[in-house]
């Protein structure tokens, strides 16, 4: 991680400028770096516990499920109308956490709840508190994927931000904490548009097709085709037909294809 170490020195040199003794000049750069050293850290850290819990998401209580995506329904109605984007993001949050079809249906249903008029926030917030208040990286993990849902717009909106700030309140998220989590992801959604981010997400569709799957399949979906696919194509299964040359050439060429998607698609999604 280094957007911070980047923007912390650039700033620290726009306030140099300003300053007149050399040795004020190389404090404010190194100041600029330390500070960016800092959030990337804190940048590192939310992604680890991201990944930590992402993997083992399926064993998120139902009560945490139905109040995230209830206030995921709660903020898209918040500017009157629920976009595609929000609905694609709302959805993904879903895949990436393993639901089983079951809890996706369910996690439909209270998208949908969040969404009518007089939803209780505050006392949804309360409750989930009250349940997980002594798990600090499953609070953080809940305005995260709130704040995915929330900037896969154009824009925030002013409403939308104050509600995002009423739950972090609730749940003793600081200022700071939710800076960095805005700042990750709005970094994350900056690189997925830029030329390398373009490759990479080439790369990922690549490899769900390699795999003969989408993006909709779940955790469970990937495991089954690699292994199928694996029993199909490796050179050892088909060692028994007598194949020639070209045929063995061939399938370890697709075996290896397979392998690499999988790990791809493995070190993505958390596949443990």
């Amino acid at each position: 991680m280094y957007w911070g170490k980047i923007i912390g020195t650039f700033v620290g040199a726009i306030v140099g400028v300003l300053l007149v003794a050399p040795v004020l000049k190389i404090l404010a750069v190194a100041a600029g770096y330390f500070i960016g050293h800092q959030f990337d850290r804190g940048f590192a850290a939310h992604d680890q516990a991201f990944d930590e819990l992402g993997a083992g998401a399926g064993r998120l209580s139902e009560d945490y499920v139905r109040a995230l995506f209830m206030c995921m329904g709660h903020l898209a109605k918040t500017d009157g109308r629920v976009s595609e984007d929000e609905i694609r993001a709302a959805r993904l949050v879903m895949y990436r956490l393993n639901l089983a079809p079951s809890r996706v249906r369910r996690a439909i249903h209270w998208f949908d709840e969040g969404k009518r008029p007089g939803f209780p926030l505050i006392h949804v917030m309360r409750e989930l508190r009250r349940v997980h208040a002594r798990r600090a990286d499953q609070r953080l993990l809940f305005v995260r994927l709130l704040l995915e849902v929330v900037l896969a717009k154009s824009r925030m909106r002013q409403r939308e931000r104050a509600l995002i700030w009423t739950i972090c309140t609730e749940l003793d998220i600081g200022r700071v904490e939710l800076a960095q989590l805005e700042a990750m992801i709005r970094a994350q959604k900056g690189f997925r548009r830029s030329p390398a981010g373009s490759a990479d997400s080439a790369r990922v569709r690549g490899a769900y097709r390699a795999l003969g799957i989408d993006e909709s399949s779940t955790n469970d979906d990937i495991k089954k085709a690699y292994r199928r696919l694996m029993n199909r194509n490796h050179p050892d299964k088909i060692a028994g037909s007598n194949p020639d040359a070209a045929t063995v050439a061939e399938a370890g060429r697709r075996t290896r294809e397979i392998r690499s998607a999988y790990e791809m698609l493995k070190a993505r999604r958390s596949i443990r």
